[in-house]
């Protein structure tokens, strides 16, 4: 029975445990670059035991980004900074992922700090947004959406060809699509944001077309042995929208297609949802166990997982082959240890790179001294 700290293979790549820092946006990038903050966050995580990280989406196109302080890989000039990252991960025994995207019609905007408005075109910082449809989200996502015609379509396909190429000659080692929270795949796939009367529209095989051309675009240039995953938006929570039967349906087509995890989230097409599960421990659980039924597929979640109770519970369960982090990666890059210590693992610090692994090991001092809180298990 696998636990969080069995290694996971999948094609070519073994990730050296179960635990993923999950794509989170930063704002921390100047025309699409990253740079030092992107080598320290990535690879601080990666030094800290997690098995899979991610940057942030990376936009395959300017339009793509959520701001423009936001990373992307939409020109060969931020090949050189990817590598970076990269290359610190790998070095700190960690695999690079990457997942590629596009906001659609919820980009840009300024940063949440300065107030998250969704910008006009005509603001320095903004751009006409576009989608499958001329639909604007609604709530703080006003501005007015320019539907895509199937020429601009068939680009943003090749942008994708184009990103994974690049993604490759970065070093990237697993490559994620994502199809969720509202964004461009995520809206193509949701009734609620897509009213289109062509064949990218109308039932569901149509609005599954342009994800199923995006991953031969994909897979035409992104290599056969490396992971090619999918974040779905599984369910908008709303009667109109995405049901999760429906996402059953379109990961057995996407498995037919060549993608070899589903990684599930929510699809975020409207702020008018119901059952609100936010404030539940593990909500997606549910979702992954009804999709590993039907589907033979391994899966990946988030989503208040980050009691190690709970990440722990999953993968024992079976519900999920992956957890994937986001703020209690960002809040503690040491995540994995602080969890095997909880969870009662025999070597914690030999998650670590050999060097930190070996001081932390031979601890000579008081026990209490050494800069982490003793165990719960241990403790009572």
């Amino acid at each position: 029975m696998p636990d969080l700290f069995t290694p996971l293979t999948i094609k070519a790549v073994t990730l050296r445990n179960r635990i993923a820092m999950s794509p989170m946006t930063m704002y921390r990038s100047v025309d699409g670059l990253v740079g030092d903050y992107h080598v320290m966050l990535a690879g601080a995580r990666a030094a800290g035991g997690f098995g899979l990280v991610f940057l942030e989406q990376l936009a395959i196109t300017p339009d793509g980004r959520t701001s423009t302080s936001c990373a992307g890989i939409y020109d060969d000039s931020q090949i050189e900074g990817l590598r970076r990252v990269t290359s610190l991960i790998k070095e700190m025994g960690a695999v690079p992922a990457i997942q590629l995207g596009h906001t659609g019609r919820k980009g840009s905007l300024l940063k949440p700090w300065e107030g998250g408005a969704q910008l006009p075109a005509d603001h320095p910082d903004g751009w006409q947004v576009r989608g499958p449809s001329a639909l604007a989200y609604g709530g703080d996502f006003t501005q007015p959406v320019q539907a895509l015609s199937q020429e601009e379509i068939g680009e943003i396909h090749q942008a994708y060809a184009d990103a994974a190429r690049r993604a490759h000659e970065a070093g990237f080692e697993w490559l994620e699509m994502h199809f969720a929270h509202g964004y461009l795949g995520a809206s193509f796939f949701s009734p609620i944001a897509n009213k289109r009367n062509d064949e990218y529209g109308g039932g569901l095989e149509n609005r599954l077309r342009f994800h199923r051309e995006a991953l031969a675009a994909v897979r035409a240039t992104w290599p056969e042995h490396l992971p090619l995953t999918v974040r779905l938006g599984s369910d908008d929570l709303n009667a109109e929208g995405v049901q999760f039967e429906e996402a059953i349906y379109a990961i057995g087509r996407m498995k037919e297609w060549g993608i070899d995890l589903a990684d599930l989230s929510l699809g975020f097409n409207t702020d008018d949802m119901k059952e609100m599960p936010f404030a539940m421990l593990a909500f997606m659980a549910e979702r992954a166990v009804r999709m590993r039924r039907a589907v033979d597929l391994p899966i990946g979640i988030s989503w208040n997982l980050g009691l190690p109770s709970e990440a722990d519970r999953v993968i024992r369960e079976e519900i999920a082959d992956l957890v994937l982090l986001g703020r209690p990666a960002l809040s503690n890059p040491h995540w994995p240890v602080w969890a095997a210590r909880e969870l009662g693992h025999a070597d914690p610090f030999g998650l670590l790179p050999q060097d930190s692994s070996f001081w932390l090991r031979n601890f000579r001092s008081h026990d209490a001294c050494i800069g982490w809180p003793e165990a719960a298990a241990a403790s009572g």
